[in-house]
């Protein structure tokens, strides 16, 4: 496993997206508990979860619950993982997604997360997605609030355009550690921000990283995604999944890179681990850089 950057902790190039664990069609919580311990067992140290991935009414914090009880039966050590949560949306029970972020549901959410985590703060506590009826700035002061509150520890931004990024900077300065917004082979509209990141010194997770080669886990099961593209056929060249070259393609992008695939299985987790040590050649970057998805296949 290679290693990166966020704030002043280090972590594994490839985390785990652990959303698939508590939305819908998720597994029993067994599976979804040795999903976990799969992870760290392949050396992931990154684990992004949010107080909204959950399935059923009334269940808010079901993942960060569900990460807390896989850590604390792991039997190896568990001090180096760096657990990212986020905050600002909701989901009522029906399928949708709500958003709320007001400083004071922002504040209540945190420390939330922080208990339902075990953790004395939060090490990256990641604003989901700005609300429209809360002027940023706002939103923002929210997490400057509970960084001098010692509540968290780094803060991150999610779903942002690149003035929302640098206007972030602004008021939180080296407080601001991560973005995170929808970035892969079919989706590269978040160029811009991963750029930006880039310059800045901020980690970029990209959500969704496989776009294009799997289903999203939003998708439900008959998601459309591609075959037969340039990720396949590197994939067959080096005898490895396209998920690996895709996810290898992601980390040579920038090294602020950080991709946090989804995963509900333990074989899926360890194959999206082990592409941190697939090195891709010049031409098979430029092969799969030209590559264009014919639709948008990402959620």
């Amino acid at each position: 496993m290679r290693y990166r950057t966020i704030a002043h902790t280090t972590v594994s190039a490839i985390g785990l997206g652990a959303m698939p664990l508590s939305i819908e069609h998720r597994p029993d919580e067994t599976r979804a508990i040795a999903t976990i311990h799969a992870a760290l067992e392949a050396g992931v140290t990154l684990i992004d979860t949010a107080d909204s991935y959950h399935w059923h009414a009334g269940e808010a914090g079901h993942n960060e619950l569900l990460i807390a009880r896989a850590l604390a039966l792991y039997g190896g050590d568990v001090s180096g993982v760096l657990v990212a949560t986020k905050g600002g949306r909701g989901r009522p029970g029906d399928g949708g997604w709500t958003v709320t972020a007001t400083p004071e549901h922002l504040e209540h959410a945190a420390e939330a997360s922080a208990e339902r985590l075990a953790v004395g703060a939060i090490g990256l506590y990641q604003l989901h997605k700005p609300d429209p009826a809360v002027p940023w700035a706002e939103s923002v002061g929210a997490l400057r609030d509970l960084l001098d509150a010692g509540t968290i520890r780094a803060a991150g931004i999610s779903n942002v355009t690149t003035a929302q990024i640098h206007e972030a900077h602004a008021i939180l300065g080296d407080g601001l550690a991560s973005v995170q917004n929808r970035y892969s082979p079919a989706l590269r509209d978040s160029e811009a921000q991963l750029r930006l990141s880039t310059r800045l010194g901020l980690a970029f997770l990209p959500w969704s990283p496989l776009g294009g080669i799997s289903r999203s886990s939003l998708d439900g099961p008959s998601g459309p995604t591609s075959a037969g593209t340039a990720f396949h056929r590197i994939a067959d060249d080096h005898g490895v999944s396209p998920q690996q070259v895709a996810l290898a393609w992601l980390l040579a992008r920038s090294p602020a890179v950080i991709p946090v695939p989804g995963a509900s299985r333990p074989a899926s987790v360890v194959d999206s681990a082990r592409a941190a040590d697939l090195e891709l050649s010049p031409q098979e970057l430029t092969r799969l850089d030209s590559w264009a998805a014919p639709t948008d296949c990402d959620a």
